[in-house]
Order: C-alpha cells, then sequence, then structure tokens
C-alpha cells in the first residue's frame, strides 16, 4: 500500500521520522490514515532521491498548515542541484570507463590497460567544467 517494507517502517517509527503506530492486544501494529499518507509520501520522496533527513524536512513542511510554499520549493530545488551534480559525476565516471575499455585490447592476453591504469590511478573521473 505505501510501497515500504515493514523493516523500514519500523525504522522509520524508531528514528521518529513517523510517530509510532497503535499497538493492537496482539502487539500487531495498526496503522491509520494519517500515517498511510505521510509513509507515501516518504516512499515517494525517497523515490525522488530525498535522503532521510530531507523526508524529515519535508514531512515537517507536509504537516506544518502555515507553511510557505517557497520553503518547498526551495529544498526541491536544491535536490535538482544534487541530481545534476550526481549525474555529472555519473558521466564522468562512463566516460573514464569507455576510455579504459577502449585502451584495452579485450583478447587473450595477460596485458590488460584497465587493470595497470587502475592500479596506478591514471584515470580521471572529474567532469570537464571543474
Amino acid at each position: 500500500m505505501t510501497g515500504l517494507t515493514a523493516k523500514a517502517i519500523r525504522y522509520y517509527e524508531r528514528i521518529s521520522l513517523i510517530a509510532p503506530a497503535h499497538r493492537l492486544e496482539n502487539s500487531y501494529r495498526e496503522y491509520n490514515r494519517a500515517h498511510i499518507r505521510e509513509l507515501s509520501f516518504v516512499s515517494h520522496a525517497r523515490e525522488l532521491g530525498f535522503t532521510l533527513k530531507e523526508c524529515a524536512e519535508l514531512l515537517d513542511l507536509y504537516r506544518d498548515q502555515g507553511r510557505k510554499s517557497r520553503d518547498v520549493k526551495c529544498l526541491a530545488l536544491q535536490k535538482i542541484v544534487d541530481v545534476e551534480q550526481k549525474i555529472e559525476q555519473l558521466t564522468a565516471i562512463r566516460d573514464s570507463l569507455k576510455a579504459l575499455s577502449n585502451d584495452c585490447d579485450g583478447n587473450d592476453l595477460s596485458d590488460c590497460p584497465i587493470l595497470d591504469r587502475l592500479s596506478l590511478g591514471s584515470f580521471d573521473t572529474r567532469t570537464q567544467s571543474q
């Protein structure tokens, strides 16, 4: 229903990200609609790459009827910057791997420029813009 595992939900309760569920006599947890909404909220935020700390900030804003939308937008814009930086890093890693792979003949000989360059650290995963 929320897209989260029981283990994740228990963890979120333990770290006080969400309020603990009501316990029934048989020790089962009983979640109300507010719990389900918040758990779904966290699940969707995590899918978008928000950290648990960021999820807590977003939840605080979600719960605060007096919030300012600019505060929410600020968090979303910062996440965009983070994602763009990760994309740049992953692009640089991909380009380095391509260069390493292009230098290797990939034959039956034991010589391997990929291993040689990895052992020497002679490759660059920094982006060109840095």
